[in-house]
């Protein structure tokens, strides 16, 4: 009698297999989460999600409502490995809604060697990253500065009156700007170092 049984399976094939598979799901995955960070973040300032202010031309004229105003507080930090001061030339301003503000931010090296950083940013309450537009902004742009340098760098922008359509934000008379400071690795932020939140600069 003929035995037609299938020959038994190599044991060793059967787990390189299966160490093949898990190398290529992970290599799959990995490669997933860095490409879904650049299309996370062009969402985010696409559509305002998770407070990301969305980036846009100046207003029209016609949209100016010089009877509303927003007060708008800024709030500056550095990251731990970054020796850096940094603050807005105002802790807040009171914008019309529909108009244009201009606010310019001081940046300084404190350490004795060359450094570079870049800055993120968010609004706060969330809901604000819809309706708050900056036409120009330092924010994502590496800067290197020398020992003892300083720069300015402005943050033009304008809060869209239709904020007050939307029954989530229209009772909203106050709103933050929050910047982070890191240092630049590969031209981008270095957000493992811990942040040193509330870390107001003097100079």
């Amino acid at each position: 009698m003929i035995d037609r049984s299938p020959p038994p399976m190599n044991p060793n094939r059967s787990a390189n297999r299966t160490a093949l598979a898990c190398a290529a799901l992970v290599a799959g995955m990995t490669g997933l989460a860095f490409a879904s960070v650049p299309l996370y973040d062009a969402f985010c300032k696409a559509t305002g999600y998770d407070g990301t202010p969305l980036q846009g031309g100046a207003p029209s004229a016609a949209m100016a409502r010089t009877d509303d105003s927003m007060v708008v507080h800024f709030d500056t930090n550095v990251a731990a490995t970054l020796p850096w001061k940094f603050r807005a030339e105002s802790p807040k301003v009171a914008a019309h809604l529909g108009e244009t503000t201009t606010v310019f931010f001081r940046v300084k090296n404190t350490g004795t060697t060359p450094s570079t950083g870049i800055a993120t940013f968010n609004v706060q309450p969330a809901l604000m990253g819809g309706y708050f537009v900056k036409i120009e902004c330092f924010c994502f742009k590496e800067q290197t500065l020398q020992p003892g340098e300083a720069m300015d760098f402005p943050v033009v922008f304008y809060i869209d009156p239709a904020v007050r359509t939307d029954s989530n934000t229209s009772h909203l008379s106050e709103m933050t700007l929050s910047y982070t400071y890191f240092a630049s690795k590969n031209g981008q932020p270095a957000t493992a170092a811990v942040a040193e939140t509330g870390k107001k600069s003097n100079f």
